[in-house]
Order: C-alpha cells, then structure tokens, then sequence
C-alpha cells in the first residue's frame, strides 16, 4: 500500500450543492478509516510515495493547467478573495476556446462544478496522490503482482484540462499513461461516477483502454457523458466501453457486469491492469443508489485477481467512512498471499 499523510492537508470548508454549502464529503476522514481498516486487517507494510519529475502530469495534464492548479490559490487570496477556497460562478462553454489570461477568471474555464474547491494545500495534496499512484506503477514494473494507492484527492474525474468532482489530478490515468510507455494497458473504472476525466484523457488513444462501469449519467453525476454509445475516436475508436447501470442493482447483477467487462479485458490482452475503485457502489453510500454488499466487494477483487494481470488499485470515491475501510479490506482480499 502506498500512502501519504499530506491529504489530510486538502479539507475544504464546504461544497456548493443545490440550495447551499454543505459539509464536504469527499473529507480526510475517508482515507484515515481506509487506512485504520488495512492496518487493522494486517496490512503493515506502508510504503511512502516516490517523488517524480513533472514530466509525468505533463504527458496527461495541459501545462496551463497545471500551473493553474498550482498558482489559482495564492493569487485568489492575494486578490482578497476569501479562504474557504476557489469556486467559479461562470463557466466557460467549452465551444468557445479562448482561455482568459487573467489568472483569477480561469477558474471557471477548467473547473466543470461548484463541489470542487481549491484551498490553501490542495495542490500540494494532489501532487502527493499522483505519487502515490505513480508510485504503485512502479512496483508493477518492479515485479509486484499488485498494489494499492491509497490517494485522496480522488482522480477519475480530471480531463486534460479539466477539474470538477473532487478530481484535481487524475491519479489513475497518470500510472496508466506512465505503464503504457513500452506496454499495453487496459484501465477499468467502478467507481459509482463515471469516470470522465479518464475517458477524455484516452478517448483517442488505441494504447489504453478504457472501460467504465457506472451510474447512468441520465440520472446521476456527471450526466453530459458516460453514455454507452461512447466508444472513442480516431485511433481510438473501439477501446472505450462504458456501462451505464439502473438503480439498486444488486452483486449478482453487478458481477454479471463486470464479467463482460473483463472478457473485453482479456481480448485486448494488455500487460497491466489499472483499477479506479470507487467504493461509492456500496448500498449504504450517500451519494449511490446501487444495492450492492460489502462481501460484493470480495467477489470483485476475485474477479479481478483472476486476470493474473500485474494490477494497480487506485483509491477513487466511496462516502461512508464507517464502511468505507471494510469495503477497501473485502476488495484487496483476493490479492493478498
């Protein structure tokens, strides 16, 4: 497991939802009950991230955009602007393509919601996940049959320029992307969301492939993509497959799912596998609406075990923090010696 302390300092006060601010639920207490759970399951190897050059974010991230990420929130506050974080209140229409070269009016420009906030460290935060899933990339190729990234801030929902959905680096594609410089790889997405950012980092892209299964995004988060007529473009075409579901689907169901999903898997024959795992598909989870167990989580890991692919799991959503560790626990099971 690979982990760093440093979220802790990404705690936004709040998110704009509907009618108001509301506490933020994608908090440091969620990756704190990951960790409490693995280390009381036995997990007592810890291992810190390894820091990288730049180099890395920039082969998925636009370079403006990074240094957005980096320099939006000491010139927010400069400006005198408040600290409970950058919030845009227009967004930019993505078929008008000019970017404002004010710093302070970008925010709306590469930021596609009100729930993703940027405060004082979240920058810093986000680094450090990227890291950490690098990081795990990396024993991969040292000969590891796995690994775990524990990252918070989550990831899937960064495009290449874009943030939103608690996503500010995209921790998932950055290790695939890294992974796919001498080999192939296949990346697969259950977290409850679908996972945007990364269909629009590889859309085009026949080295990667991208599966997502989700919510249908007719009636949840993040709506305007995730549909299952998305299958990429130009050399891409064919290597993005996305699996919208209904609500309160139950394991078996589910399971039937994610076996399709790894048969396309197997026919792309990649050499790793990289896994964003949202543990938002549990039924108690405040923000899903599937009917999915905590022992479901075993069968996935299972399922995913028996690829005998050298595999990568990176820590996407997943709200209850009094579950949340269980289900991380139940879904590394079948990885474990």
């Amino acid at each position: 497991m690979i982990y760093s302390p440093t979220h802790r300092r990404h705690d936004p006060a709040g998110e704009f939802v509907g009618d108001g601010l509301y506490p933020y639920s994608e908090a440091p207490a969620r990756a704190d009950a990951i960790l409490h759970a693995l280390q009381q399951g036995g997990y007592s190897e810890i291992l810190s991230p390894r820091t990288y050059p730049a180099t890395h974010l920039q082969a998925v991230h636009e370079l403006n955009y990074l240094n957005y990420l980096e320099k939006i929130y000491p010139a927010w506050r400069a400006a005198g602007r408040p600290q409970t974080g950058v919030i845009p209140d227009t967004f930019a229409l993505r078929t008008l393509h000019t970017c404002p070269t004010q710093l302070l009016k970008q925010s709306g420009y590469y930021c596609f919601d009100a729930q993703t906030p940027i405060v004082e460290h979240t920058y810093a935060a986000a680094i450090e996940a990227a890291h950490c899933a690098l990081s795990g990339a990396d024993l991969l190729c040292e000969g590891h049959a796995s690994a775990y990234a524990l990252c918070r801030p989550p990831g899937h929902h960064a495009g290449r320029s874009l943030y939103g959905g608690y996503s500010y680096l995209n921790n998932a594609a950055i290790a695939a992307n890294y992974l796919s410089r001498e080999a192939r790889v296949a990346l697969l997405d259950f977290d409850y969301h679908h996972g945007n950012g990364s269909q629009d980092i590889f859309y085009n892209s026949d080295q990667i492939l991208f599966i997502s299964i989700h919510a249908d995004p007719n009636r949840a988060y993040p709506f305007y993509c995730g549909y299952a007529d998305e299958r990429g473009a130009g050399a891409g075409r064919g290597f993005n497959h996305n699996f919208p579901l209904p609500p309160q689907i139950d394991d078996a169901l589910y399971l039937q799912v994610l076996e399709k999903a790894l048969g396309i898997v197997q026919n792309f024959a990649p050499d790793y596998l990289v896994v964003s795992a949202g543990a938002d598909i549990f039924a108690d989870d405040p923000l899903g609406d599937f009917d999915f167990s905590l022992e479901g989580f075993k069968a996935i890991g299972r399922q995913l075990s028996t690829l005998d692919l050298p595999t990568l799991l990176v820590q996407e959503g997943g709200y209850n923090t009094q579950q949340l560790g269980q289900a991380i626990l139940n879904l590394l099971d079948p990885f474990s010696p």
